[in-house]
């Protein structure tokens, strides 16, 4: 009976609980990917009953740490296209229609990209979707262009962080980081 028992138990150990070294666990990301929603907890809200329609966009976004760096004009440069992030490209998801800039933009998924300057920052809505970085960046694929100024914060954000704040025609979606945030109207 031992050498039965014996026999099952090597049974399940090699082929129900596979060994640790085998697992291909991918390390912690030093940026870890965020979500924001318009409204604000979206998720949370719909679980408690509290909203009934889809939200109006949603942002995924690479949340890099300011650790000590210069991030304005040094880590991202001025005048040149950022991915607003760090690793994937930015994607916003609109659920319905929205306008930004006065310009129609439709339902669905985009890029965003963004050239940062020292007084104001040109948001870009593109339809490419799915990349890394700004490396394959096709301005032929921009949806709309949008500049606004930029405004010193009065302490700095650690974690470079994009969220929504409601306004009376719809909400802009704020992007802080460091000492300085910027934010893209964006009306139903």
């Amino acid at each position: 009976m031992k050498p039965a028992l014996f026999l099952l138990f090597l049974f399940f150990s090699a082929f129900c609980c596979p060994a640790q070294d085998t697992l291909k666990i991918p390390p912690l990301d030093k940026s870890p990917m965020d979500m924001s929603y318009w409204p604000d907890q979206y998720p949370l809200l719909k679980y408690q009953g509290k909203v009934a329609a889809s939200p109006y966009a949603r942002v995924v976004y690479g949340r890099p740490q300011k650790d000590g760096r210069v991030i304005f004009g040094e880590l991202i440069r001025y005048n040149e296209l950022w991915r607003m992030g760090a690793n994937e490209a930015t994607e916003i998801e609109f659920y319905q229609n929205v306008r930004i800039g006065g310009k129609l933009v439709n339902k669905g998924k985009y890029t965003l990209y963004c050239i940062p300057a020292p007084d104001d920052w040109t948001f870009i809505v593109n339809r490419d979707t799915d990349s890394w970085g700004a490396f394959k960046y096709d301005q032929k694929k921009d949806v709309v262009r949008v500049k606004v100024k930029n405004k010193k914060n009065t302490t700095p954000t650690e974690a470079f962080s994009i969220y929504f704040d409601k306004t009376t025609s719809g909400a802009s979606m704020v992007v802080s980081w460091d000492m300085v945030s910027a934010a893209l109207p964006i009306s139903l």
